[in-house]
């Protein structure tokens, strides 16, 4: 049995999510179904992340055990026919030692939010990122983001389903910029809750807009309740860019 470390780039629109699901699509459903095409082996396909339906990914870290005598690259190559048509692609793959696992080993996680600041409709980013109308205060929504950096009870921006057995988190960055007409927000942790991104994104939009102030965004934070979140930000603007390992 060999153990092969799988780097994912994924278009989340057409998923009900990465998690495989009872009456849906998955991410992890189709890469599953693809190895088992390709080697005739049933597989676990263990993941860094496990992002919501609509949400993309850069590079998403995934293992699994398969008893195959394939080299890496070959096997890449096989996985990646066998995903066709579906917006999935293995772009890494690599024999990693048995204990290394691509969630518990993992040390830090980054997200990327994208939002486009303009009046006309979005043609090649529609599914791709959040598109806001009115013109945003970038400058307002950097301080307001580091009132959030730093470790936090995160229970106002985190999902009522959440499974995290704590809402503390330290948050290592929250950064937004601006590139044209592209707001990017970036963020890293060791481990998000449920949600919590575009939970935060969604906070910092209305500051931008000018419909809260930075006072009301520490306000959230400080009242640890769901009932205080102004606004979750939707998922297609969202994508798991990377999953840090010690080496």
């Amino acid at each position: 049995m060999t153990r092969f470390a799988l780097t994912l780039e994924f278009d989340g629109g057409p998923f009900f999510g990465f998690q495989r699901q009872k009456d849906g699509p998955s991410i992890q459903r189709s890469v599953e179904a693809a190895i088992h095409g390709v080697t005739g082996e049933r597989v676990a396909l263990h993941s860094a992340g496990r992002t919501d339906a609509g949400v993309h990914a850069i590079a998403m870290r995934c293992h699994c055990d398969i008893p195959t005598s394939l080299v890496p690259f070959r096997l890449m190559g096989a996985i990646n026919a066998h995903l066709r048509p579906d917006p999935i692609a293995v772009t890494r793959c690599e024999v990693v030692p048995d204990d290394w696992h691509a969630r518990f080993s993992c040390t830090g996680r980054r997200y990327l939010y994208r939002i486009v600041n303009r009046r006309a409709p979005l043609a090649l980013d529609r599914a791709r990122a959040w598109q806001i109308v009115p013109e945003v205060d970038t400058e307002a929504m950097q301080r307001a983001a580091q009132l959030l950096v730093g470790q936090h009870d995160f229970t106002t921006f985190r999902s009522a389903h959440c499974q995290s057995k704590s809402p503390v988190k330290t948050l290592d960055r929250l950064e937004v910029e601006t590139s044209g007409e592209e707001v990017r927000i970036h963020a890293a942790a060791r481990s998000f809750l449920h949600h919590q991104v575009r939970s935060m994104v969604g906070c910092l939009a209305l500051v931008g807009m000018g419909r809260w102030s930075e006072e009301r965004l520490a306000s959230a934070l400080a009242a640890r309740d769901r009932q205080q979140l102004g606004l979750n930000a939707p998922p297609h603007g969202l994508y798991f860019m990377e999953a840090i390992y010690p080496d």
